[in-house]
């Protein structure tokens, strides 16, 4: 719908309306946050965000070699089928035969730039522009250090690293070879935060003095991708507060836009492990669990009955039976009790910022819903917000001030992942490759690797049970 037609259906479902202009009425929707609901009768004005289109518009195709073409790398190649003119896939790495024939099919990557493992990339001549790098997090460096040796830009997926070194390194090297490395931070391109960022920057709410940010996991995508799936032990790949809240660390430094000097961290696995297993649950959901019809975690459930987050398995077709044969013989299909697993179930932070700004952060995988919610307190104002819209609150005058994603009538980023912001990523990639200007990024190589630090120092936090400096 358009903008004037959502106003008024709004105004019509909240049972009144309040005068914004000379002729827009408008009485808001609530955000499902119900601490900010409005009140009848309270009016609302909204806050105009700049935001972009998503076609870079470049003069040529900037040219693509995609290594990892599992989930992550083909949200970013996407990019590609919605916008031929601005970048063109023309290599596809990955070791797992079935998804690199069907990203090259897809694509129509030749044949002799079809590879299997990464190192056979960087054994010819540059065949592009630039590499998408999304292979697990523990192999993102030996692939990274060589593009950057051999001439590409690259587009990293997050985290970095699995070391502070290792990140230091790549940000070295980007340096010296005075290539572009955008780790991508999606979040900072979701029209969501963008607007946030602007409306903090705007100075409407004064200065900001804390920050309180929470992610919630959702049960099932913990189960999922931190107890069973490839994120599940932190020594063979990353610590959740990396692997999963990077982003989040991130967005904090960005609002805030002021280097962090302390950090404190506290949580553990309190629940998915062997002494909280119930008495005569299997090894395997499928092996007769007598559990299996209440416990909210049960393979079974999860991906054969809601059909949950299938793509991990390649499937040619979500029939019952090719599912349930992958839940015997991985460890989709193991019980969530008995996961050799070791990353958090629950996670909080504080940061103290220069200018004594203060931040907390919240990662929690007991939820039943998802999205980021945000509330960012100033000297002026407060803002409160969902990831889909926020309310400014003016404290003088009490005005409220609100945006809201539909209202913005950002179509365009509908299906663009992470609010918009997977596509988002990739348009500024581009556009930074084909002007060859990393500045037209907002999630510089530095700006991530500060942003990497804090996630390192706050796991450094959590085990010794200290304040840690970051200096």
């Amino acid at each position: 719908m358009n903008r004037l037609d959502f106003l008024k259906r709004m105004a019509w479902a909240l049972g009144g309306a309040t005068v914004l202009g000379a002729d827009t009425t408008l009485l808001h929707a609530a955000p499902s946050d119900k601490n900010i609901m409005p009140r009848q009768g309270e009016a609302f004005d909204e806050f105009k965000a700049d935001i972009q289109g998503l076609d870079a518009r470049v003069d040529k195709p900037v040219t693509v070699i995609i290594i990892g073409a599992g989930g992550r790398g083909n949200a970013y190649a996407t990019y590609a089928k919605r916008f031929p003119s601005a970048m063109r896939i023309v290599g596809v790495s990955d070791i797992n035969e079935s998804r690199r024939k069907k990203m090259a099919d897809a694509f129509s990557v030749k044949k002799e730039n079809q590879f299997g493992d990464f190192s056979e990339v960087f054994k010819r001549p540059r065949l592009a522009d630039a590499v998408v790098i999304s292979t697990p997090d523990d192999v993102h460096y030996a692939p990274c250090m060589l593009a950057l040796e051999k001439g590409y830009q690259v587009l990293l997926e997050k985290p970095i690293a699995p070391t502070e070194k290792e990140c230091t390194d790549i940000l070295a090297a980007a340096k010296k070879h005075d290539r572009i490395v955008a780790v991508c931070h999606v979040l900072r391109y979701a029209p969501y935060f963008i607007a946030l960022k602007q409306a903090v920057d705007s100075g409407v709410i004064g200065d900001v003095v804390s920050v309180q940010h929470l992610e919630p996991i959702l049960f099932d995508h913990m189960a999922h991708s931190y107890v069973r799936g490839n994120w599940h032990n932190s020594k063979e790949t990353t610590p959740i507060i990396l692997a999963k809240s990077c982003h989040d660390l991130d967005i904090i430094r960005w609002l805030v836009g002021k280097p962090c000097t302390q950090i404190s961290a506290d949580g553990s696995l309190s629940y998915f492990k062997a002494s909280r297993m119930p008495a005569g649950a299997p090894a395997f959901c499928t092996d007769g669990c007598p559990h299996e019809s209440t416990c909210p975690y049960s393979a079974i459930d999860i991906y054969v009955r809601r059909k949950r987050m299938l793509k991990v398995f390649d499937l040619p077709e979500e029939k019952d039976e090719l599912i349930l044969e992958k839940l015997r013989t991985t460890n989709y299909g193991r019980c969530v009790f008995r996961c050799n697993n070791d990353q958090p179930d629950h996670y909080v932070s504080t940061m103290v910022f220069e200018g004594d700004v203060t931040a907390s952060f919240n990662m929690e995988a007991f939820t039943s819903y998802s999205g980021r919610r945000t509330r960012i307190m100033g000297t002026q104002g407060d803002i409160v917000g969902d990831m889909t819209e926020f309310v400014i609150t003016d404290f003088r005058t009490k005005k409220k001030t609100v945006w809201n994603q539909k209202v913005e009538e950002l179509e365009a980023y509908k299906d663009a992942g992470h609010g918009g912001g997977d596509l988002g990523l990739v348009r500024d990639f581009v556009k930074a490759v084909a002007a060859g200007n990393a500045s037209l990024l907002s999630s510089s190589i530095d700006a991530s690797v500060e942003s990497h630090v804090m996630g390192f120092r706050a796991e450094e936090s959590r085990r010794s049970m200290k304040k840690i400096a970051i200096h």
